[in-house]
């Protein structure tokens, strides 16, 4: 009856029964009746967790810090001398790869079991093209964004993805954000503007109507995409992250496949499927296909909203190496930016998603 008690309990209030097992972990084991066994192996899994989340996050902020500087040194001229569509195309199959060989290597070390065979079922498979679509969308208008603005002009604009994906958050996965959640998003945006903010000019951006329209479009594509990708990365968390992955990849060729064929076939018959590629271009392509790879482990281990922080943290990242490269100024407007992006993540960090 106790035990049916408690498991009521957590039913009505999770929070009151975390909370009652975090402190029962602070206490004495005297005259309580647990497997030492368990809390050990509990206790390696959750510092092998925490050491996944961090390690895939390091990695997407440096990654991502790096990819606008890559796109836009990818033009020659103000243009781009390869074939976009190729390049998604190549970022998909480079993924598609990785995944093969990182599975190949589970089944190795493991053996082929049900979570982790390619073989799947129609109800499963049948999710993957919807955000391979919009990752196609998406990706085609990081491209064709940089005709309108600059890199820094960028970032601002991308700022419209935190919002996006934490609203979609709230509404495809049903998690209530709390009000210091949703007033650490209003900071982050503010602040990641004010990092940005142009101190020889009087206006915040120069950017036209077609850049503001594509910077929007973006924020929806890429929050709903993140989101619904995420809903299906936990759909089933014992599946192996590669097949999942795997699958998403396998849709995203066929798009993108399509798409050289919609807009750049004749280009790519006369001119060949690589032709404009330079070394500045591979390592475009490398990041991304690291990148997307290391997004799809947050989006299993951690959630979107550290995907949305960590790429927050990359664009301030982006401007301190900005200086070395391009001679960028440290303004005030940048400091002051930091420190509430940095109050942000504080705020963020010491509330909780409420179920």
């Amino acid at each position: 009856m106790e035990y049916r008690k408690i498991k009521d309990d957590e039913d009505r209030d999770a929070d009151v029964v975390e909370a009652d097992v975090e402190s029962l972990r602070g206490k004495s084991l005297s005259g309580v009746s647990l497997n030492n066994k368990n809390t050990l192996g509990s206790s390696f899994g959750d510092r092998s967790k925490w050491k996944i989340k961090s390690i895939v996050t390091l990695a997407l902020t440096l990654l991502t810090s790096s990819q606008a500087i890559l796109i836009v040194w990818s033009k020659r001229a103000g243009k781009y001398d390869y074939s976009v569509t190729t390049a998604n195309f190549s970022v998909e199959a480079l993924k598609c790869a990785l995944s093969l060989a990182a599975l190949a290597r589970t089944w190795r070390s493991e053996g082929v079991t049900e979570d982790n065979k390619l073989s799947t079922t129609f109800n499963e498979v049948i999710y993957y093209p919807i955000p391979a679509a919009l990752y196609l969308v998406k990706n085609l208008l990081q491209y064709y964004i940089f005709a309108y603005v600059d890199a820094p002009g960028y970032q601002i604009l991308k700022n419209f993805n935190i919002i996006s994906t934490g609203v979609l958050y709230r509404i495809i996965l049903k998690k209530k954000l709390s009000e210091i959640q949703w007033a650490a998003f209003i900071l982050l945006c503010a602040g990641c503007t004010t990092a940005q903010l142009d101190p020889s000019s009087d206006h915040v951006l120069q950017t036209p109507l077609q850049g503001w329209i594509m910077a929007i479009i973006m924020a929806l594509l890429s929050g709903f995409a993140g989101v619904y990708t995420e809903a299906i990365m936990k759909k089933r968390l014992s599946r192996n992250i590669n097949v999942q992955n795997f699958w998403l990849y396998v849709f995203g060729m066929l798009f993108n496949a399509i798409a050289i064929v919609v807009q750049d076939f004749d280009a790519v018959m006369n001119k060949g499927f690589f032709h404009g590629y330079t070394l500045i271009t591979t390592f475009m392509i490398l990041n991304h296909a690291l990148s997307g790879i290391a997004v799809s482990m947050v989006m299993k281990y951690a959630d979107n909203i550290v995907k949305v922080y960590s790429t927050s943290v990359a664009m301030l990242l982006t401007a301190i190496v900005s200086v070395f490269l391009f001679n960028f100024h440290l303004s005030l407007a940048f400091f002051l930016g930091s420190t509430v992006v940095s109050v942000s993540v504080y705020l963020h960090s010491i509330s909780k998603i409420q179920k």
